[in-house]
C-alpha cells in the first residue's frame, strides 16, 4: 500500500495504440514528487480495482478508436457502466478527473472519453477536476501538459475537501503534513485560471517534475550564418533560453544477446485483436494508368479454406513488416549489422524503477534483433518528447544534445510541432540528422510503439464471390522534405506493391483481368468488423453512396451484394441506389469504370454521378469538380431519400478534403429543403447520424 506521507489516488488508462498508457505512466511518474501515490491499472483489469467502493479520487486517461469507439481495452468497462439497471446514484461517492485523447479529423472527436465521462455523470459521479480533451491533429501535448500541471492542485483540493466532509479538518494534520512533504512548486502557488481550463501559458516556472536545463553555448548548435530554424538548428529566443525539459524516463528493459540458433515466432502470434489467417494473394491489378498521380491496386485474396467471414462494409487488417532497407539501415547505425540474426532474450531490468515494468506484449521473449525491428516495432513512428529526452543521453555532440533538449522542452513546443510532428520525422530521420546519437536496442524497445496492422475496407461480397476477398488501396508516397532527405512509400502499401509486382498488369484497367500465374505469396489478415457501415437490412430502403477515389472500395462490395440478391430474389422490392464518384482524370484514374457501367445496365445501380477535378471543361458552364458539388445539384433527391423515405447516406474517403465538404453540403440541402436555419439543419444531420442513416467510413 501507499506510504503514510503520500495520498493515494486511482489511475486508470484505456489505450488502443499505447498513447493513453504512456500518458498515464507520465502521471504516475510525476505523482511522487507532488506528494501522491498513484495506483495505476489498465481499465480492463477490473479484478484489481473497484469503483463501486473506491473512496479516493480517480484519474482516467482514455483514447478513442475507429470512428468514435472506446478502445478495445475499455469495452467491458463501458458495457458494465452502461447497464440500464444501475441507479442514478450508483457512483455518487466517486470523484474523478478524465483526460480524453482523440483526433479532430474525425467526426466523433474524443468520443471514447466523452462516452465514459457522460455515463459516470449520469450515475452520480462528480468531477474534482475539469475534463481535458487532447487533439492528436494538432498535438496531444498542447492539452496534456497543462492538464497534468493542473492535476496536482486539483488533487490537493479534493483531499482537503474530503477531510472537511469527514469532519476531521480541525484536528487532523496528516493532510497538510503530507502536502508539505512534497517539494514546493509553482502550480500550487500560482496556478492560473487558464491552466485549469486547459489553456496554455507562455511563461512561468515548471513544477518539480521537470529538470531545469541551464543554457549551453548556443554557438555549438549551428554555424553563425544560419538565420532560419530547422530540425537541427534553432534561432533566438529558444537558442538563448534556459530550458525546462522533461524528467529522464527510467530505463527498464535489458537485452541479452545469445546465438543464431532457433526460430522466430510467426508474426501473426504477436496480435491480440483476433484470429489471424494466412491467405494467398491470387490476383493483383493496377486500376490506374501509369501517368496517374496516384497508383491504385486491387488485390484478391483466397479465403476459401479459412473461417474468415465478412460483410460488405467491413474492414480487415493486414499484418505487415517494416521496410527491409530501413531495418538494415537502422541496424548499421545502431552498430548491430553483424548481430541482426542473433537471438536476444528480452527481460525486465532488475530493480527497474518504472511502475509496473514489464516486457511489452508485442515483444517476444526470444527472437532475433532483425525480427524485432522488422515485425514488432513501429520504426516510422513520430518520436514522442519522452523518447527525445532519452535520446539526449545517447548523444555525444554537445550541439546536437542541446538541439534535442530544445525539441523536447516546453520552450521548444512549436519547433517540435513544426520540424518533427508536421514533417512526419521518424527515428531514422533523427539518427541521420544527429549522427552522434547512438541509442541502444533496449531504448528502442522501451520507446517505439507496436507495429500496427493496417486496416482496409473490403471491396467485395462473399455472396457474389464466395471464398474471395478483394481490397483496394493507393500506394502511399512520402516525398522528400528538409527533415527527410529520402522519399518513402507507406509501410504496408509499399510492401504489398513489392510483394505482388509479378502479378501486376499495368495495361489492364479493369478488375476482371486475370493473372496469368497464380501467386504463391501469402499475407496474414484478421477481420475488424464494422458494426454500422453495412447495407440497409431492408432491401426496399433507398440509399446514396459518396466515394471518390479509393473511397469507392466498400461500395463495390455493396453493389456486388445487391446484384446477387436481385438475381436470387426476383420477387423482392429493391430501393433505388445512388453513387457519387469523383477522380482527377476520366482517362487515368476512373476506378471500376466498366463494372459501374454494368451495374447501371442491369439495374443494380439506379443513378451514377461522376466528376473529374483535373479535366478541363469546354462547356460554357463549368462542370462540378468535386463530389460535394455534385451532391448539391441533387438537393431535392437527397432530402427526399433522407427525410421522406428514411433512406441511408454513406460517405467513404478522405475526411478533411471531402467528407467534411459533403456533410456541409447536406446541411445546406436540409436547411434549404426544410426551410429552416443552418443550426436546425445541423441538428437534423446529428439526428441522422444518431439513427445510423448518415454513415461515414473516413480517414485523415
Amino acid at each position: 500500500m501507499c506510504c503514510d506521507l503520500k495520498r493515494r489516488f486511482l489511475l486508470l488508462y484505456a489505450t488502443q495504440k499505447g498513447q493513453a498508457k504512456a500518458i498515464a505512466e507520465e502521471i504516475w511518474q510525476q505523482a511522487g514528487a507532488h506528494g501522491f501515490e498513484a495506483e495505476m491499472h489498465c481499465i480492463s483489469e477490473m479484478d484489481k480495482y473497484n469503483l463501486e467502493t473506491e473512496k479516493d479520487p480517480v484519474v482516467i486517461v482514455i483514447s478513442t478508436t475507429g470512428t468514435g469507439d472506446p478502445p478495445d481495452t475499455a469495452r467491458k468497462f463501458v458495457k458494465r457502466i452502461q447497464d440500464t439497471t444501475l441507479p442514478p446514484d450508483h457512483f455518487a461517492h466517486l470523484q474523478y478527473g478524465l483526460l480524453g485523447l482523440g483526433d479532430s479529423e474525425y467526426t466523433f472527436f474524443c468520443n471514447g472519453g466523452k462516452t465514459v465521462d457522460r455515463r459516470l455523470q449520469e450515475l452520480g459521479a462528480q468531477h474534482f477536476y475539469d475534463t481535458g480533451l487532447a487533439d492528436d491533429c494538432v498535438g496531444l501535448e498542447l492539452v496534456v501538459d497543462p492538464w497534468i500541471d493542473g492535476l496536482w492542485l486539483a488533487l490537493r483540493e479534493a483531499f482537503l475537501l474530503q477531510k472537511e466532509k469527514e469532519g476531521m479538518s480541525s484536528n487532523d494534520d496528516t493532510v497538510s503534513s503530507s502536502l508539505s512533504a512534497a517539494p514546493p512548486d509553482m502550480d500550487e502557488l500560482n496556478l492560473s485560471t487558464e491552466v485549469r481550463n486547459l489553456k496554455l501559458e507562455d511563461e512561468g516556472v515548471r513544477s518539480s517534475d521537470v529538470l531545469s536545463q541551464k543554457l549551453v553555448d548556443i554557438h555549438l548548435a549551428s554555424s553563425t550564418g544560419d538565420t532560419e530554424p530547422s530540425l537541427v538548428h534553432s534561432v533566438p529566443p529558444i537558442s538563448q533560453s534556459a530550458l525546462n525539459i522533461p524528467a529522464l524516463p527510467p530505463d527498464y528493459i535489458e537485452v541479452e544477446f545469445q546465438d543464431t540458433h532457433g526460430e522466430n515466432p510467426h508474426p501473426s502470434s504477436l496480435i491480440s485483436e483476433g484470429t489471424a489467417f494466412e491467405v494467398s494473394v491470387t490476383r493483383a491489378v493496377r486500376l490506374t494508368r501509369e501517368d496517374a498521380i496516384k497508383t491504385a491496386l486491387l488485390l484478391e485474396l483466397d479465403i476459401a479454406d479459412t473461417m474468415f467471414d465478412y460483410q460488405p462494409g467491413d474492414a480487415f487488417c493486414v499484418i505487415c513488416p517494416n521496410n527491409v532497407s530501413e531495418v538494415e539501415e537502422l541496424l548499421q547505425i545502431l552498430g548491430l549489422s553483424e548481430k541482426g540474426d542473433y537471438f536476444v532474450c528480452v527481460k525486465v531490468k532488475q530493480g527497474a524503477k518504472k511502475k509496473g515494468a514489464a516486457i511489452p506484449q508485442h515483444i517476444p521473449a526470444r527472437s532475433t534483433v532483425k525480427f524485432i525491428l522488422t515485425w514488432c516495432l513501429e520504426i516510422r513512428a513520430i518520436p514522442k518528447k519522452a523518447f527525445l529526452r532519452a535520446l539526449v543521453e545517447c548523444t555525444s555532440d554537445v550541439g546536437e544534445k542541446r538541439r534535442l533538449q530544445e525539441l523536447c522542452s516546453r520552450q521548444g513546443a512549436s519547433d517540435y510541432t513544426r520540424f518533427i510532428r508536421e514533417s512526419d520525422v521518424c527515428l531514422l530521420d533523427l539518427l541521420h540528422a544527429f549522427p552522434s546519437c547512438k541509442p541502444s536496442l533496449n531504448l528502442l524497445i522501451e520507446h517505439l510503439p507496436k507495429l500496427q496492422a493496417r486496416s482496409y475496407s473490403v471491396s467485395s461480397s462473399n455472396l457474389y464471390q464466395p471464398g474471395r476477398l478483394c481490397f483496394l488501396f493507393n500506394i502511399v508516397e512520402f516525398p522528400t522534405c528538409p527533415a527527410r532527405p529520402v522519399s518513402r512509400k507507406g509501410v504496408c502499401t509499399g510492401w504489398l506493391a513489392e510483394l505482388v509486382a509479378p502479378l501486376l498488369h499495368p495495361n489492364k484497367n479493369t478488375s476482371d483481368a486475370k493473372a496469368e500465374n497464380p501467386s504463391t505469396e501469402k499475407i496474414s489478415i484478421f477481420v475488424r468488423p464494422n458494426n454500422t457501415f453495412h447495407l440497409p437490412a431492408d432491401p426496399s430502403v433507398p440509399f446514396m453512396m459518396v466515394g471518390p477515389g479509393t473511397g469507392i472500395s466498400p461500395f463495390i462490395g455493396f453493389l456486388q451484394h445487391r446484384q446477387k440478391l436481385r438475381e436470387e430474389h426476383t420477387d423482392w422490392e429493391f430501393g433505388e441506389t445512388w453513387l457519387f464518384f469523383g477522380c482527377r482524370h476520366q482517362d487515368r484514374d476512373y476506378l471500376f469504370k466498366d463494372e459501374l457501367r454494368c451495374f447501371l445496365e442491369n439495374g443494380t445501380l439506379t443513378h451514377l454521378k461522376v466528376c473529374f477535378s483535373r479535366d478541363s471543361s469546354t462547356a460554357e458552364v463549368a462542370s462540378p469538380k468535386y463530389v460535394q458539388e455534385v451532391v448539391r445539384l441533387y438537393a431535392k433527391e437527397v432530402a427526399r431519400v433522407l427525410l421522406q423515405e428514411r433512406g441511408y447516406f454513406y460517405v467513404c474517403g478522405d475526411k478533411k478534403h471531402m467528407a467534411d465538404g459533403v456533410s456541409d453540403a447536406v446541411v445546406d440541402i436540409l436547411s434549404m429543403e426544410m426551410k429552416v436555419d443552418k443550426l436546425e439543419a445541423m441538428k437534423t444531420l446529428a439526428m441522422l447520424r444518431e439513427t445510423k442513416q448518415y454513415l461515414q467510413d473516413v480517414w485523415s
